[in-house]
C-alpha cells in the first residue's frame, strides 16, 4: 500500500493536488478515476471537446491532452526514482507541450482511449513499487519529490482538471 506523502516530500505547488485525493488506497482511487474519466470525455461530442469557455483557454480535448502528457511525466518520474536514479529531471513547460500537440486530427474518444492505455501503464509501475522505493526521493523540476507524491500528484492533477471542466467548461 502507498502511504500519503508528507510535507516536504514535494513542492509547494503540489499541494493543491496532493489535498484534492480523497482518504482510501491510492491505487483504487486511480483505478476509479480511470474508469470515470474514460466515461466522462468518451461520450462527448465533437463539439463539445473543441469548447472553450474564454478565447485563448484550452479547448476540453486540450486539457484532456494535457492531463494525459502530465501523467506521462509524472509516471516516468516515478520509475526513475523508484530506481535509484540520482540525476535530477528537467520540468516542462505545459504550454510549450501543448502548442506541439497535434490535436487537430484526433478526436475526443481516441484521447480517451489513450487516455486510458497511459492510466493503465502508470498503474502498472505503481503497483510494483516496494514501500522503500515509494518512499525514494528525487529532484524534478529543481525540487525534492518523493515516488508516493508522484503518485498522489497523479490524481491530484487530474482532479483538479476535472474540477475546472466543471466549474468553466461544462454548463
Amino acid at each position: 500500500m502507498i502511504s500519503k506523502p508528507q510535507p516536504g516530500e514535494y513542492a509547494p505547488y503540489a499541494e493543491g493536488y496532493i489535498a484534492k485525493v480523497p482518504n482510501g488506497p491510492i491505487l483504487e482511487i486511480l483505478e476509479y478515476l480511470r474508469d470515470s474519466t474514460y466515461s466522462f470525455f468518451s461520450r462527448m461530442t465533437a463539439e463539445q471537446a473543441d469548447y472553450t469557455y474564454q478565447e485563448g483557454k484550452w479547448t476540453i480535448k486540450q486539457n484532456l491532452a494535457h492531463i494525459i502528457d502530465t501523467e506521462r511525466v509524472f509516471s516516468f518520474r516515478a520509475f526513475c526514482f523508484s530506481r535509484g536514479e540520482q540525476q535530477p529531471l528537467p520540468g516542462f513547460d505545459q504550454d510549450d507541450y501543448m502548442a506541439h500537440a497535434d490535436l487537430e486530427g484526433r478526436t475526443i474518444q481516441d484521447l480517451a482511449h489513450e487516455f486510458k492505455a497511459v492510466r493503465d501503464s502508470s498503474l502498472y509501475v505503481y503497483r510494483s513499487l516496494t514501500d522503500e522505493q515509494a518512499r525514494a526521493i528525487g529532484i524534478a523540476s529543481n525540487h525534492p519529490v518523493s515516488v508516493r507524491a508522484l503518485v498522489y500528484m497523479t490524481a491530484g492533477h487530474e482532479l483538479h482538471h476535472l474540477d475546472i471542466l466543471k466549474e468553466r467548461y461544462i454548463k
